[in-house]
C-alpha cells in the first residue's frame, strides 16, 4: 500500500501524454473533417475521386499500422526525423478527419434542399449558405457520433506504446513487470473510465447547449 502513491502520480503522468495526444486529435481533426466534408460536396469529380480513394485507404487499414508508417516509414522516405509526439499527432489526426468526415458529410446529406433554396433567396452564395445554414444543423444532428468517435478516439491511445511513448497502459505495464501487481493496472481502467466519462459529460453539455438549434431546424 506504501507504493499506492507514487503508483498513481506515475499513471497520471502517463495519463497525461494520453490526454495531449486526445486533445491535439480533437482540436485539429473536427475543424479538418468539416473542411474536408465541405470540399466533397462541392462534387467536384477529380477531388472527390482522389478523397474518396484516400478515405477509403485509411478506414481500411488499422490505426497501428497508420501509426507505424508515419513514425518509421515517413522518416525514411521524406529523410528527416520525427518525434513519437509528432507522429502519433500526424496519424491520428489523419486517421480521425477521415472518420469524422464522413459523419458529418452524411449529416450535410441529410439536410432538406429546402435549406440550400431558403440561402439563396436570402442573397446568400454557396459559402454562406454552408457555413451559416448547412454546417451548424449537420453539426448539431452529428454530436452523437462525433461523442462515439471522440471515445474510440481515447481508446485509440493505447497504441502509444508502441512507438515508445508512456501512456497510461505503457506505464501499468511497467509497474506490473516490476511489482508483480494487478493494482496498476486497475488504476489505469479507473484513469479510462473517468476520461470516458469526462468526455460524454462534455458532449452532453454541448447537445444541451445546442437543443434549442435542434428544435428549431426541426420546426
Amino acid at each position: 500500500m506504501n507504493t499506492l502513491g507514487p503508483t498513481i502520480i506515475y499513471l497520471l503522468q502517463g495519463g497525461l501524454v494520453t490526454f495531449s495526444i486526445w486533445i491535439v486529435t480533437v482540436v485539429f481533426s473536427l475543424p479538418l473533417a468539416a473542411f474536408v466534408a465541405y470540399i466533397r460536396k462541392m462534387n467536384n469529380k477529380i477531388v472527390n475521386t482522389v478523397l474518396g480513394i484516400y478515405t477509403t485507404v485509411v478506414r481500411g487499414t488499422p490505426l497501428l499500422f497508420q501509426l507505424i508508417f508515419v513514425y518509421f516509414g515517413l522518416p525514411i522516405m521524406l529523410k528527416i526525423q520525427i518525434s513519437p509526439f509528432v507522429a502519433a499527432s500526424i496519424a491520428f489526426i489523419n486517421s480521425w478527419t477521415i472518420y469524422m468526415s464522413e459523419i458529418i458529410r452524411g449529416n450535410i446529406e441529410g439536410i432538406d434542399k429546402g435549406q440550400y433554396e431558403a440561402g439563396q433567396v436570402l442573397g446568400m452564395n454557396y459559402s454562406q449558405i454552408m457555413v451559416n445554414i448547412v454546417f451548424p444543423q449537420a453539426f448539431v444532428t452529428a454530436l452523437p457520433s462525433l461523442c462515439n468517435q471522440a471515445i474510440e478516439a481515447i481508446w485509440g491511445t493505447s497504441l502509444l506504446s508502441t512507438i515508445g511513448m508512456d501512456d497510461v497502459l505503457k506505464s501499468a505495464r511497467v509497474i506490473l513487470m516490476r511489482d508483480f501487481s494487478i493494482q496498476p493496472f486497475l488504476i489505469a481502467g479507473v484513469i479510462y473510465l473517468l476520461f470516458n466519462g469526462a468526455v460524454v459529460l462534455l458532449f452532453k453539455k454541448i447537445e444541451e447547449r445546442t437543443s434549442r438549434f435542434r428544435i428549431q431546424y426541426a420546426k
